[in-house]
C-alpha cells in the first residue's frame, strides 16, 4: 500500500521552529511603584531643605541688655555697651558710712522688686558720691544669677532732655534699671529741668516700675546759689518762682548729703588705699607725704586720697589693677 506523499514545509519555518522567543520589555506594576517613591524622597528633601533655609533666615531674637551690665545712653537712640565700668570696690570707700549703707539697702529693695526711692547725692566734690553709686550697683549684682541682674545706665547732663525717650525703651523690658546722671546741675536759662521733672514725678506716664534715678551734684537743690536768688528778686511773687526751681531736688525721695572728710578719714582712705593695693610705707613716713600731698590740693577728700596712691604707687613701681 503505498504512502501518501507529505507536503513540504513552508519555506522558513524551520527557522521559525527554532528560535526562541524574546522578552518582552515593557513597564509593570513594579517599575512604575519604584518610580513614585524616588519621587516621594525627593518632595521630603526638598521640604526638608526649605524648613533649614527659613529657620536660618530668622534667628531667635536676642535681649539687646544681655550684652552687659552697663550702658551709656546717646541721644540718638542708642545704648552703648560698657564691657568694664570703671569703679572701685564699696570696701575702700571710707568716711561715707551711713551714706553707702542707706543707698545699698535702697537699692537692694529696688532689685528685689520692692518700693525704692530715687535718690539724689549731694555735696562736697571728690567725697565718692558717684563711686558710691557705681560701688553698689557691682555689689548688688555680685549675688545674682543674670536674669536678675541690675543695669546700669549712664545719661550725660546734656542729653537730659532725651530722658522721656530712654524712659520709653526702658518700660517694656524685663531687666530692672539705674539711670544715673553725674555732676546734674542747671544754669542760667536752662530749662531742660522740666523733662527730668516729669519722670521723675508728675507725668501722665510717670516712671516706669523697672527704673529708678540716681544722680550726683555738688549742689543740693541742683541750682546755682546766684540764679535762685535773681529768679526771688525780679518776680512779683518770689516764693513762687523759686519754688519752680528748687522743686526738682524734691522729686528725689532720697537725699544724701557728703561732707568734707576730717583729717582722720582722710588718712584711713590712704590707708585703705594703700593695704588694698599693696603698697609698702612706714606708717609715719606714709602719713607725712599724704598730708602734704592734701595740702598742696587745699582740700582733703577720697579723690585727693586716690590722687596720693597713684602717685606713690607709680614711684614705687607698684601696678594697680581696678576690676
Amino acid at each position: 500500500m503505498s504512502k501518501k506523499p507529505q507536503k513540504p514545509a513552508p519555506r522558513g519555518a524551520s527557522r521559525m521552529a527554532t528560535r526562541k522567543p524574546s522578552a518582552v520589555t515593557t513597564k509593570g506594576p513594579a517599575a512604575a511603584s519604584e518610580h513614585s517613591a524616588d519621587e516621594r524622597i525627593a518632595r521630603a528633601l526638598e521640604a526638608i531643605a526649605a524648613h533649614l533655609s527659613a529657620a536660618s533666615a530668622a534667628p531667635e531674637q536676642v535681649d539687646p541688655f544681655d550684652s552687659a551690665d552697663a550702658f551709656v545712653w546717646h541721644p540718638d537712640g542708642r545704648l552703648a555697651p560698657v564691657p568694664r565700668v570703671s569703679r572701685v570696690d564699696l570696701g575702700l570707700l571710707k568716711g561715707i558710712d551711713r551714706m553707702r549703707d542707706i543707698l545699698i539697702e535702697n537699692t537692694e529693695r529696688f532689685a528685689d522688686g520692692l518700693p525704692a526711692n530715687n535718690a539724689l547725692l549731694w555735696g562736697a566734690r571728690g567725697m565718692g558720691k558717684s563711686s558710691l553709686v557705681k560701688a553698689a550697683h557691682a555689689s548688688i549684682n555680685a549675688s545674682r544669677q543674670p536674669a536678675g541682674r541690675l543695669k546700669l545706665i549712664e545719661i550725660h547732663r546734656e542729653d537730659i532732655e532725651s530722658l522721656p525717650e530712654l524712659m520709653e525703651l526702658l518700660r517694656g523690658s524685663s531687666f530692672r534699671f539705674i539711670v544715673f546722671c553725674d555732676d546734674l546741675s542747671f544754669d542760667g536759662n536752662d530749662a531742660s529741668y522740666k523733662s527730668l521733672k516729669a519722670v521723675l514725678e508728675g507725668g501722665i506716664e510717670g516712671r516706669p516700675d523697672n527704673v529708678i534715678l540716681y544722680a550726683t551734684s555738688n549742689r543740693r537743690h541742683l541750682l546755682a546759689r546766684d540764679m535762685i536768688e535773681n529768679e526771688r528778686s525780679t518776680a512779683i511773687n518770689p516764693g513762687e518762682a523759686v519754688e519752680e526751681k528748687v522743686s526738682l531736688s524734691d522729686r528725689f525721695g532720697l537725699w544724701l548729703g557728703f561732707h568734707r572728710c576730717s583729717q582722720d578719714e582722710y588718712l584711713a582712705m590712704v590707708k585703705g588705699y594703700c593695704g588694698h593695693f599693696g603698697i609698702k610705707l612706714a606708717e609715719d613716713e606714709l602719713e607725712r607725704e599724704a598730708l602734704e600731698w592734701s595740702t598742696t590740693r587745699g582740700s582733703r577728700s577720697g579723690r585727693v586720697a586716690w590722687q596720693f596712691t597713684q602717685e606713690l604707687a607709680g614711684r614705687l613701681g607698684v601696678r594697680i589693677a581696678i576690676k
